[in-house]
């Protein structure tokens, strides 16, 4: 029995229940529970029964005491901190990046006595190397928001703190030691890249080597992520493979020298790309692997990834909220538990067995195809969770693209050597690396745009879908029936009606209004019997905003939208349509008129430079079939939020407002347009105070409130919006707290 395979699955249960929100009292008395139900079960009789048990009732409740004393210890400090200025000094831990949210450094501050480690966010570029000093005053934020859906990558590398630069701060130049030397020579790594690869590889390059996707292309990452190829761009378990094979290449394989070169190697390996979730766990299971060459000791694999669990959750037991911890753990998972059976039942249906060429070039084949499969078996639960896709074709995108990855890396690594001694013949090199380069680019491309190529789970029927397909895996393990065949017509021929339901449903409504959740921001489709508009594709994030657009539409069918309503020139608003047109054409752009030179304006005409422009000089209205968009102009020679343009969908006696983010002056001039009783009232500005007057509800009465809305400081909504739409007799719903909010007839 592995024993710590069992106690580290209690540990990592209870780590998850503080991490999503079970804190304090509860989760002490919950490892007192369990510490006293472990005990119970020592005195029973057949305890080699119930040993695995007592090991995960040991383990939650270990788990819970240290999540406890963690909680008190090092997350009430950060909690402490939150939304407080002070004047911060720091150690660079890595050079200037850009965000979107302007650029940002990483690096370790003290508080209250403890060291933490989180990102300072600045309004310009600076020249910062690792290791130098930043003085600056500067506004914290907590960044641990338990519970939340959206993935993040700063609570799960364990940053609970994260600071704006509020002055322009003050540098001193920190000197190479042995600490710095991993993220400098990284720094150094990316310039010799930046200096000797094209602009169009130049970005593959980093992230493979080094983890950094800055640079790459938003249209690759698109077609990485729909191909199921996401993995080739995050450091993990596939890298650190690739590493040690050139180790044991450099040593002939010599037990002894592999070992006293592979550690080091894979440590500061681990080190130049941060020690991400995916990375230290794979290096962790690498480490353990050396070890046991070393001492000439059974390696068991199941029992190392226990134990790199184990450890990195009593380093960081926020790790587990981490999505790149996720994935790694229960794609190792998955092929310790599904490879052999995968790999048996191809041995047995193509009789792999023997030494021929053929049989060996299948068997490799089977092999590749097993590994694929056993890795995505618990994986595609949380890509659907997070990301709202299942990719079909993940599997032959794997057999084309991953055979290549360790030539590649290996190149990229030559080019490195090559161009820290000539230019010239670094850039020579990464010529000949840039095709292979482009080869996975086109691979992932074509097979992300082959029909059917990726599902969306913004469908409630592919979820259906999917748990059926997770029933007829269950029924499998345990009947372990003889024929193959009737399980996976079950799962092909439930695919096929969820695909019908999902695209069906939408041509049957006649008047559709869906409310996306976005975040803060606003994304709004209008639909009536396969005709949809959109108005507003803006959000917390503008690629997230843009996807989850993209995704809604694809999960019904809809790759083309007869137009696009953009109220005003706000990136909460319009920061998602070049995203949102990488995946969805466009016809016709409906635009307010701007000064010269918005910048948000001509990334939208950019994006779209064969859609029909219309602009909004005046009222505009859109009839199509039974439907009428009217969509009131903003006024001119005003600029932001006094500049919006309102829209009114109507069908017969149903008839839905988007305000947008007009203020109540702006409201009260649509009064005098005039305004019908309403049925739905998209609630201005988030449902801040300065909007959603009491004269528009009075004359409008509306039955249904929306309020698109996200986590944000600005107090959206106002409490005194919510009192007076109560008041007013409106049902009010709300995006951050129901998700996506749809109002169909």
């Amino acid at each position: 029995m592995r024993y710590l395979v069992w106690f580290t699955m209690g540990f990592a249960a209870a780590c998850g229940m503080g991490a999503y929100g079970f804190r304090g009292a509860g989760l002490l008395a919950l490892a007192i529970l369990c510490a006293e139900a472990g005990t119970v079960l020592i005195w029973k009789k057949n305890k080699k029964r119930l040993m695995a048990v007592m090991l995960v009732l040991f383990g939650m409740a270990s788990g819970a005491g240290w999540f406890y004393g963690y909680d008190a210890l090092h997350l009430e400090p950060a909690r402490r901190a939150d939304r407080e200025t002070a004047v911060l000094s720091l150690t660079a831990e890595s050079g200037i990046r850009e965000t979107e949210y302007g650029y940002s450094v990483t690096g370790r501050i003290l508080l209250s006595g403890r060291s933490y480690r989180l990102p300072l966010y600045l309004e310009e570029p600076l020249e910062i190397r690792p290791g130098d000093r930043i003085e600056v005053a500067a506004k914290l934020r907590f960044t641990d928001l338990g519970g939340s859906r959206e993935p993040s990558s700063l609570r799960g590398s364990g940053i609970l703190l994260a600071a704006s630069a509020l002055d322009t701060p003050n540098i001193t130049l920190g000197t190479d030691t042995l600490w710095n030397l991993p993220q400098r020579t990284a720094e150094n790594l990316k310039a010799i890249l930046d200096q000797c690869f094209p602009e169009d590889t130049r970005g593959f390059a980093k992230a493979l080597l080094l983890g950094d996707k800055t640079d790459l292309d938003d249209g690759v990452s698109l077609s990485f992520q729909l191909a199921g190829l996401s993995h080739i761009v995050a450091v993990s378990g596939l890298h650190m493979s690739i590493l040690f094979a050139m180790v044991c290449l450099l040593t002939g394989r010599n037990r002894f020298w592999t070992v006293v070169l592979g550690i080091p190697v894979i440590g500061f390996f681990g080190a130049m790309v941060g020690f991400t979730p995916s990375v230290t766990r794979a290096m962790i299971m690498e480490i353990l692997m050396l070890l046991a060459l070393g001492l000439d000791r059974e390696y068991d694999p199941p029992t190392a990834l226990a134990f790199a669990v184990l450890t990195m959750l009593i380093m960081k037991p926020l790790v587990i909220t981490s999505v790149g911890f996720q994935l790694s753990v229960n794609s190792v998972a998955g092929i310790f538990l599904f490879y052999r059976p995968c790999m048996g039942w191809f041995r047995t249906q193509f009789r792999l067995e023997g030494r021929t060429l053929r049989i060996r070039l299948l068997r490799g084949m089977a092999g590749a195809v097993s590994v694929s499969l056993s890795a995505t078996v618990l994986t595609i639960p949380l890509v659907a969770f997070y990301y709202g896709t299942v990719s079909l074709v993940s599997v032959l995108a794997n057999l084309l693209v991953v055979p290549w990855m360790g030539l590649i890396f290996y190149g990229v690594g030559l080019v490195c050597l090559a161009g820290a001694g000539s230019a010239a013949v670094g850039t020579a090199v990464a010529g000949v690396v840039s095709v292979m380069i482009r080869y996975v680019f086109r691979a992932a491309e074509c097979l992300s745009k082959l029909p059917l190529a990726v599902v969306y789970t913004e469908s409630k029927y592919i979820l259906l879908w999917l748990v059926l397909c997770y029933g007829l895996l269950l029924w499998g393990l345990i009947r372990r029936p003889e024929g193959r065949i009737k399980p996976v017509l079950c799962g092909v021929v439930g695919l096929c009606v969820a695909l019908c339901l999902s695209w069906a449903e939408p041509l049957m409504d006649d008047y559709r209004v869906t409310v996306l959740d976005v975040g803060q921001g606003q994304c709004i489709l209008l639909q009536s019997r396969g005709n949809v508009f959109m108005v507003d594709c803006g959000g917390d994030s503008d690629m997230l905003a843009g996807q989850k657009a993209a995704q809604e539409l694809l999960s019904m069918g809809i790759s083309r939208i007869d137009g696009l309503i953009i109220t005003h020139y706000d990136r909460d608003h319009t920061g998602g349509v070049e995203r949102l047109s990488r995946q969805i054409a466009i016809d016709r752009l409906y635009l307010p008129s701007a000064e010269e030179n918005n910048e948000l304006q001509q990334e939208i005409l950019t994006a779209l430079p064969d859609a029909d422009w219309i602009w909004m000089d005046g009222d505009v209205e859109i009839s199509f079939g039974d439907c009428l968009i009217h969509i009131f102009s903003p006024e001119n020679g005003k600029s932001g939020n006094e500049s919006c343009a309102a829209v009114l969908f109507q069908r017969g006696k149903y008839d839905t407002l988007i305000i947008s983010d007009r203020s109540a002056s702006q409201e009260r001039s649509l009064l005098e347009a005039g305004l019908p009783d309403l049925e739905v009232l998209v609630v201005g500005h988030h449902g801040s105070k300065s909007s959603t007057c009491p004269e528009l509800l009075y004359r409008t009465t509306p039955e249904i409130a929306l309020i698109s809305v996200g986590v944000n400081s600005y107090g959206h909504p106002a409490e005194e919006v919510l009192c007076r739409l109560r008041q007013y007799g409106c049902t009010v719903w709300r995006t951050d707290e129901t998700g996506d909010l749809t109002f169909r007839r």
